[in-house]
């Protein structure tokens, strides 16, 4: 965050204008120039010109977009947006990365998107004319050369050819991709449809809600690679008319020195006591030539080398590969395995490092180089070079796979001296000595023997690429969701068996209790006859009631059904929810049982959706089993039972056991039939409710995996052109 006391001082606009230079990743030769015309007509202070450089460095002490957009005052926020637009075309291309700053820009500002839109629109491409400075070696080198400008105008051309097929194929991958996110949007609806017609509404919208989530994970990532697709479009344009050289290494190889040696331009960033100058790629275009400098291999806090691989890799048609000397270890050679991979010509750049500027013995060993400067580059010798060419021949061919690469000795220092005020006596005594003449008439020799074939490979090898990528990704998709198909395929049988078991469990156990439940009455019986054998029928009959309530008979029927669903609920529920944290489980561990790639978690996020909504369906269980209608079955007592009783001679003791014997016997027939009634009644309302359950569940599999194999069914129908 900025100083307080010099916020007011820091020019806001001009800073925010420095941010979007930055934010495709790569700054342009084109928007420094653009920043310096910039600088100078706002005339900005000291302070604000190191920040600048804060930004252009990426130094982790820089103030943040936000706080800068925020900090632009309201009447100059318009020119602002004018400028950063500007500023986004300047290279010929407004990538992705770019236009996200200005929405992002347009947001703080509370701008609506039809405003930033109508900027974008009425924005003007600021161009430059591509003089070459004065300074540059390559004037003498290689420009003024009439073969170097013959083969550029045939590289340009082979590339102008090569190009109708590049665009005709980004095109059709496009539209494939195009038409595989629409083709899975009304898929999907058709499939929800149905589902809310045939389904219970709860799951029915369970259903519809993880395909929808599935679905708009899917889409994003379609829409990201269509993206990709346009900006590789895009890039292969703007660099068409471009011969390409990308210098890699290690941090502080010499990189940033080579590229102001060619250029005659960055000296400023590059001196006694500099740290790493390149946290970004930076671009230089003259003359047909575009020259990219990139971040050090390795460098803390720089890009990792697969960012570099395809940032740069892919746009350039020659990679001028930095070692020094005095630091040769196998590690950075590995990065010739991306080379290899992409077939990109190699040139392997030996800076010799000497140091010429101690103040005690540099003046000497200045001179004593310049007399003899040959001896510095012997092979021969305890101190030549022999050796060194010798180890980096070994460790390159050992990851580049061949040796079909030059290496180059040269002694950048000597070229940087070349160019400095007090060294100019000797100016041209020193670019000789650096034999960086040797390295040119490489750079010539791939442009006027190979340029041709190098930039169609370039063009058409990366065409491919960028075209495998995206059908690689739909294929790898399709597979994902046809195992998802088959594991929740596999999942649903296990469920169905498992819920048919918890609907015999709940059956037996409901079975019991209502037997155990009509014993108690059973039992009661012969004292009750014994008490009542007297009594008349209604009074009987009444008595009778009133014993079934005492022992809570009635109410323990429904408190019997209650736990039997309560158990079968909460089985169904165990088991859903052991199904689903299961399957979340093996997205968080990144799909043990599909796979996936640790690159992208697209899959992983739909498992764990899919998981959570089966979390979801078991949370609704209770909910799809109604509650018991009361039975509303009171056993009452058969009319006639006092009537069974006949003979006026009969002694008192025999009509009271024949009375009871009666009573017992038709309470008993009764009671007997109604516990049949009930069991019957109750089973077939506990398995009819239990069977709903099933059916719901099945259809949320049956619905989901529908959805799912349409999905990948759309996914395997999009093949390359």
């Amino acid at each position: 965050m900025p100083n307080p006391e010099n916020s007011e001082q820091l020019d806001y606009p001009f800073l925010l204008v420095t941010h979007i230079a930055c934010a495709d990743q790569q700054i342009h030769n084109k928007e420094l120039k653009y920043l310096h015309a910039l600088e100078q007509q706002r005339r900005v202070g000291q302070s604000t010109k190191e920040e600048k450089e804060r930004i252009l460095a990426q130094d982790e002490h820089l103030i943040p977009v936000d706080f800068v957009a925020q900090q632009v005052p309201q009447q100059e926020r318009s020119w602002s947006m004018e400028e950063i637009l500007v500023m986004a075309h300047i290279d010929g291309l407004y990538s992705p990365l770019e236009h996200q700053m200005v929405e992002r820009v347009g947001k703080i500002w509370n701008w609506s998107s039809e405003k930033i839109q109508s900027f974008v629109e009425s924005t003007t491409t600021y161009t430059f004319t591509q003089d070459i400075p004065n300074e540059s070696k390559l004037e003498d080198n290689l420009w003024k050369n009439s073969d170097y400008r013959n083969a550029i105008h045939q590289c340009t051309e082979i590339a102008k050819q090569d190009f109708i097929f590049t665009e005709s194929a980004l095109q059709a991958a496009k539209t494939s991709l195009d038409n595989l996110k629409t083709g899975i949007d009304c898929s999907l609806e058709t499939i929800q449809q149905k589902s809310s017609r045939n389904a219970n509404a709860q799951t029915a919208e369970e259903v519809a809600k993880q395909l929808e989530a599935t679905k708009q994970s899917l889409e994003a990532e379609i829409v990201k690679k269509i993206k990709d697709v346009c900006e590789s479009l895009d890039a292969k344009q703007r660099a068409l008319h471009y011969f390409t050289i990308a210098f890699m290494g290690k941090t502080k190889a010499g990189k940033s020195t080579l590229h102001a040696i060619m250029t005659g331009e960055g000296w400023n960033a590059i001196g006694l006591g500099k740290q790493r100058t390149t946290r970004l790629n930076r671009v230089y275009e003259w003359e047909n030539i575009r020259i990219i400098d990139t971040p050090g291999i390795g460098a803390p806090g720089g890009k990792t080398d697969e960012e570099i691989a395809q940032s740069i890799v892919n746009e350039a048609d020659v990679i001028c590969y930095l070692v020094t000397n005095d630091s040769i270890q196998e590690t950075e050679f590995r990065f010739l395995r991306l080379l290899k991979e992409k077939a990109k010509s190699l040139i392997i750049l030996l800076n010799v490092h000497k140091n010429f500027r101690d103040s005690r013995r540099g003046p000497y060993e200045l001179e004593k180089f310049l007399k003899n400067p040959d001896k510095l580059f012997a092979l021969d010798g305890s101190s030549g070079l022999g050796g060194h060419i010798k180890r980096i021949r070994g460790y390159a061919q050992q990851h580049y796979g061949n040796d079909y690469f030059q290496i180059v000795p040269v002694m950048l220092l000597a070229a940087q001296l070349s160019y400095e005020s007090e060294h100019q006596e000797h100016q041209d005594e020193l670019f000789k000595a650096s034999q960086m003449r040797n390295f040119f008439n490489e750079i010539r020799l791939s442009l006027i023997e190979y340029g041709a074939i190098r930039r169609s490979q370039t063009l058409l090898n990366c065409t491919v690429g960028d075209i495998e990528k995206p059908y690689q990704w739909v294929v790898q998709q399709a597979e994902t969701y046809e195992k998802l198909i088959g594991q929740l395929q596999n999942k649903r049988q296990f469920i169905y068996k498992k819920i048919q078991q918890a609907t015999n469990d709940a059956s037996n156990s409901l079975k019991n209790e209502i037997e155990f439940i009509f014993k108690a009455a059973l039992d009661d019986i012969q004292s009750f006859a014994e008490e009542h054998w007297k009594s008349s029928e209604s009074r009987m009959k009444s008595a009778w009631e009133q014993k079934l309530k005492n022992i809570h008979f009635e109410e323990r029927l429904n408190t019997a059904y209650k736990e039997a669903t309560t158990q079968f609920s909460k089985e169904v529920q165990d088991l859903l929810q052991e199904v689903g944290t299961e399957l979340q489980l093996i997205a968080k561990l990144g799909g043990l049982t599909f796979n996936f790639n640790e690159q992208d978690s697209n899959d992983e996020r739909n498992l764990f959706l899919i998981g959570g909504g089966i979390l979801a369906v078991a949370g609704a269980v209770m909910v799809l089993i109604p509650p018991v209608a009361a039975i509303g079955l009171i056993i009452g007592i058969v009319g006639g039972v006092l009537g069974v009783i006949s003979g006026f001679f009969k002694s008192k003791q025999e009509k009271h056991k024949e009375a009871v014997e009666n009573i017992s016997k038709s309470l008993q027939t009764q009671i007997e039939k109604y516990q049949k009634t009930s069991i019957s009644h109750l089973l077939e309302q506990l398995d009819k409710n239990c069977n709903e359950v099933k059916i719901n569940v099945d259809n949320y599999f049956n619905n989901l995996i529908a959805g799912l194999d349409t999905i990948a069914q759309r996914l395997n129908s999009i093949t390359p052109n």
